[in-house]
C-alpha cells in the first residue's frame, strides 16, 4: 500500500543510537525517508542502533549527509516543492505543530539531543520553526524518538481520511 503522503525525518547530529534506531523503525512503518546529518555521535553499525531498529533497519530508506548545507541542497533538488520544518522548543518558536497546515510532502528536522538545533539555523529559518506543546514547567524537552512520532503522526493525521 502506497500512502498518500511522504515525509522526511531529518536528525541533525544525533548522539543517542537507540533514538536513531527508533527513528529508522518509524520511517519504515510510515514509508518515510530517514536523513542523518553528520557528525554522528555513533556509528550507524552500532549494536544499539540495530537493536532499536530491530530487523527493520535493512528496510530504512537512509541518507547520510556531511552537514546541514549538503542536506539542504539534496532536499531542494529532490523535493523542490516541499517545505521543511524545524522542530524545536525554543523562545524563537511560538507556532505549535497543531496550528500548522502540514502538506502531504515535507521534512521535519530534529536537533541534537543535548542542544537542539543551532541558534544560527533557527534564526535563518525562523518562519519554519514549530514546537510540540508541553504543559509543565518542570520539563525542558521530550525524548527525541517520542518527538519524531508526535510530529510525524500529526502530519499523517492531517493528510489521511
Amino acid at each position: 500500500m502506497t500512502p498518500p503522503f511522504h515525509y522526511h525525518i531529518v536528525l541533525l547530529e544525533p548522539l543517542i543510537p537507540p533514538n536513531t534506531g527508533n527513528a529508522g523503525r518509524l520511517s519504515v512503518a510510515t514509508g518515510s525517508t530517514l536523513h542523518l546529518i553528520e557528525p554522528l555521535g555513533f556509528s550507524i553499525d552500532d549494536k544499539a542502533v540495530r537493536r532499536a531498529g530491530l530487523d527493520y533497519w535493512k528496510f530504512v530508506d537512509l541518507h547520510v549527509h556531511s552537514d546541514f548545507s549538503s542536506w539542504l541542497k539534496w532536499f531542494h533538488k529532490n523535493e523542490p516543492e516541499s517545505p521543511f520544518y524545524l522542530i524545536e522548543d525554543s523562545p524563537r518558536s511560538s507556532r505549535l505543530i497543531y496550528g500548522a497546515k502540514i502538506p502531504s510532502r515535507a521534512a521535519f528536522i530534529f536537533g541534537k539531543e543535548t542542544t537542539g538545533i543551532s541558534v544560527e539555523i533557527q534564526e535563518k529559518y525562523q518562519d519554519q520553526l514549530l514546537k510540540i506543546p508541553m504543559f509543565s514547567r518542570h520539563i525542558r524537552s521530550l525524548n527525541l524518538a517520542n518527538s519524531i512520532s508526535i510530529v510525524l503522526y500529526e502530519a499523517i493525521r492531517q493528510n489521511t481520511n
